[in-house]
């Protein structure tokens, strides 16, 4: 689909410190995880394509148009900030409504009763923003963002401070305005909720791109790591017994009941078990990889920079 967010060599600097550098991606429809370590430049980067902040080189499209030259694009855009970007003597409502007008969004006191329902806060809606927990904050950010219908929204860690049922209705929400044809963009450092909500993931590194893609396309780009696999079966020390003969097995491990396997090509591998397995009588209950989570592609793309 139609990039909807580009960026062309762009770069970021504050004085000596590079916080981006040369980056080039392109964001649609859809949600897409940005992910990386503390420093990788990823707050940077929401916000100068929010138009925040100048680039120091490169261009930021959104929408097609430069959004520091077309302020209407901020009609059809909207930030979630990690910091706390409330005001605290207004109540729920107060702030969110205040959202709507500043956006001029037609119906502002209707618009922000819908938003209210939408995040799960109209309980709340009557208390100061001051008396409110970190995770009921966050939930306040959001609907302030989605008070003007946005087509591209940029969250910033927007699941901080939430419990579990509100992170998981978070999670949904997302997933269904990405499913409707938004734009999401959502940096979030708990990994296994970036690789739950979303189908793309750009990682950073130093200001860099280090990987584009999903999970799965990037864990099979990395070539030089050997992959891993977790094997149930009736006799493991059978079943390793043959591998060990087997093209593209580097590693074993045997323990009761289980086998975990090294792979250089895990494709050869994983064919030639069934073989093996009836060859040496071993019945085999489960076979799948073990390291195709975010959590280890992270962990690689860190460890090697």
């Amino acid at each position: 689909m139609t990039d909807t967010v580009t960026t062309t060599a762009l770069s970021k600097w504050f004085g000596p410190k590079v916080a981006v550098s040369e980056v080039t991606i392109g964001f649609g429809p859809g949600v897409t995880g940005l992910l990386g370590p503390n420093g990788a430049g990823k707050t940077t980067l929401m916000r100068v394509v929010a138009g925040l902040q100048r680039p120091s080189q490169g261009e930021v499209s959104v929408l097609g148009e430069n959004p520091r030259k077309t302020p209407a694009i901020y009609k059809k855009m909207a930030l979630v900030p990690e910091d706390e970007a409330i005001y605290e003597r207004l109540t729920a409502r107060q702030f969110i409504t205040l959202a709507a007008r500043l956006a001029r969004v037609s119906d502002p006191e209707g618009n922000t009763q819908r938003v209210l329902e939408t995040v799960d806060l109209v309980d709340s809606a009557h208390r100061r923003l001051a008396g409110f927990s970190k995770g009921m904050r966050q939930r306040a950010k959001v609907a302030a963002a989605l008070v003007s219908d946005p087509e591209i929204l940029l969250l910033d860690e927007p699941l901080n401070g939430a419990d579990p049922v509100q992170r998981a209705a978070l999670i949904k929400l997302f997933e269904e305005l990405g499913t409707a044809g938004r734009t999401i963009i959502v940096s979030s450092h708990v990994l296994a909720e970036v690789e739950r909500m979303a189908g793309r993931v750009v990682a950073m590194v130093d200001g860099r791109l280090a990987a584009v893609g999903s999970v799965e396309t990037i864990r099979g780009a990395m070539t030089d790591r050997p992959r891993q696999m977790f094997v149930e079966c009736s006799d493991p020390r059978a079943l390793a017994g043959g591998l060990i003969e087997t093209e593209g097995v580097v590693g074993l491990q045997v323990s009761e009941g289980q086998l975990r396997i090294e792979a250089s090509d895990a494709g050869a591998v994983a064919l030639a078990m069934p073989a093996l397995a009836v060859e040496r009588g071993v019945s085999i209950t489960r076979l799948e990889p073990s390291d195709e989570s975010l959590e280890s592609v992270f962990r690689y793309l860190v460890d090697t920079r």
